[in-house]
Parts: C-alpha cells; sequence; structure tokens
C-alpha cells in the first residue's frame, strides 16, 4: 500500500533525460505510484521502451524525442505535454551531459556552448514554460538535477560545474518567480553508476570513493528516487528553494 504522501495518482510528470540512468528511475518511480509521465530524451526509440514499460503499469505515458539544448524544441515538447495531458504537475529537468577532454583550451566553442545549452539553458527555458503555466493553474513542482561538480572545484568538467552551478542558482530564483503555487528544488547528484559510468577508469574511481566519499561508494541509480519523490511529494511542501545533497557524503 502506498503512504498517501507518496501517491501520485492523478498527477503528471515530465522528465527530461527519461529514457536511462537517474531519469528512467525516477519515471519508473513516480508511475509506480499513479502518476502518468512524458519521457522525454534526445533519442525517441530509448523514450518509447520506457514508455511501454510505463503502460504495463497501468499508467498513460508519452515518449518524446527532443534536444533539450535546442531552446524552440522545448516549447514544442512544453505544447505535445499539455496537449496530451492537459497539465503538467512534476517537471525534472534531469538531462545532462559532461564530455571529456585532455585541457581546456581543447574545448572548442561549438561544445562549450553544447555543455551549456544542455545543463543550463535548457533547464531555464523548460522551467519558464512549464512554471509559468503551473503557476496560473492549479500549481506543481520543478526539480533540477545538479551535480557536486556545481559546488567543488572539478578538474575536466570545469564548463559541466558552472552549468550546474547555474542550474542551482535558477532553481532559487524559479521558487520565488512561480511561488507560491509552484515549488522549485534542486538535487544536487554525487557520482552514481549510470551507463555512462562505463567510460570510467572504475579502479581508479574506486580508489578515489573510498578517499573522498564518505560511503565509500558510487551511487546505483535507484538511489535517487527516495530524494526525488520526497521533493515531488506533498510531504515536501514547506520546502522550496532547497539544494539536497544525494552525493554519499562527498568530502
Amino acid at each position: 500500500m502506498t503512504d498517501e504522501l507518496l501517491d501520485f495518482t492523478g498527477k503528471v510528470a515530465l522528465v527530461t533525460g527519461g529514457s536511462r540512468g537517474l531519469g528512467r528511475q525516477m519515471v519508473l518511480a513516480l508511475a509506480e505510484r499513479g502518476a502518468d509521465v512524458i519521457i522525454a530524451s534526445r533519442k525517441l526509440e530509448g523514450c518509447e521502451q520506457v514508455a511501454e514499460e510505463v503502460r504495463a503499469m497501468g499508467r498513460k505515458a508519452l515518449p518524446y524525442g527532443c534536444h533539450v539544448g535546442h531552446w524552440d524544441d522545448l516549447a514544442k515538447l512544453a505544447d505535445a505535454a499539455y496537449a496530451e495531458f492537459g497539465k503538467v504537475d512534476i517537471l525534472i529537468n534531469n538531462a545532462g551531459m559532461s564530455p571529456l577532454y585532455e585541457k581546456l583550451t581543447d574545448i572548442s566553442e561549438e561544445l562549450f556552448d553544447k555543455v551549456m545549452g544542455v545543463n543550463f539553458k535548457g533547464p531555464f527555458r523548460l522551467g519558464t514554460l512549464i512554471g509559468e503555466r503551473m503557476a496560473a493553474g492549479a500549481g506543481g513542482c520543478i526539480i533540477n538535477i545538479s551535480s557536486t561538480a556545481s559546488l567543488n572545484p572539478s578538474p575536466g568538467s570545469e564548463p559541466y560545474g558552472a552549468a550546474k552551478a547555474g542550474l542551482n542558482a535558477i532553481t532559487r530564483s524559479f521558487a520565488f518567480a512561480y511561488g507560491p503555487k509552484v515549488r522549485s528544488n534542486c538535487i544536487i547528484a554525487g557520482p552514481f553508476l549510470t551507463d555512462i559510468s562505463k567510460a570510467w577508469d572504475l579502479e581508479a574511481f574506486n580508489a578515489n570513493a573510498k578517499a573522498t566519499l564518505a560511503l565509500q561508494r558510487g551511487g546505483q541509480p535507484n538511489e535517487i528516487v527516495g530524494a526525488a519523490l520526497y521533493l515531488a511529494s506533498d510531504a515536501a511542501a514547506f520546502t522550496t528553494g532547497a539544494l539536497l545533497r544525494v552525493d554519499g557524503g562527498t568530502a
């Protein structure tokens, strides 16, 4: 039996980057608790696969192919969500990217703009489009997924860390811009062992984790769920403008 505070029956959630990793886990957790979902990601095929998982639970799902770094695509995504469901109660800006490079001067303008677009510009634009409609309607909540790179020196991920720091800032801005009917909060995520981690040197990562993380390990994708459900639910009715670290105790 689902606790009534975590019952999302009748709610509609839009999750960017929802086809894999942390996004997929949040989509499925919300659907398991009654929410209908819009699953947005750059690759429509992946969105459709997760949508089938959601429908198997008896919930409605709208898969939508969208590049969140493209300004105009986000207006189309918002319009599609409202056309399908008539509302969005929960927006989770989860899509992100952090490409590798050998040195800072190797970062091209195109790559810099792409990192800023996906991690900062996109969540800003979608947050305004959805937040304004939420505020004009029955309200809702926005959850931004940030990173510990936004708080700590981030060698090897400087544009990413800077973009996520901007995401932290607009989280609080949205809380005031669209409150009191809309809550806006941020999860500052540490290192999670999603499919992206397959490209990591895991031996080096594990050694570093033992030295720099209180839990001495990376997170499993499902370990983001508790924080997301809390911030999306009525349990967090008096929580807005908050930056919640889910990072294994990053030093």
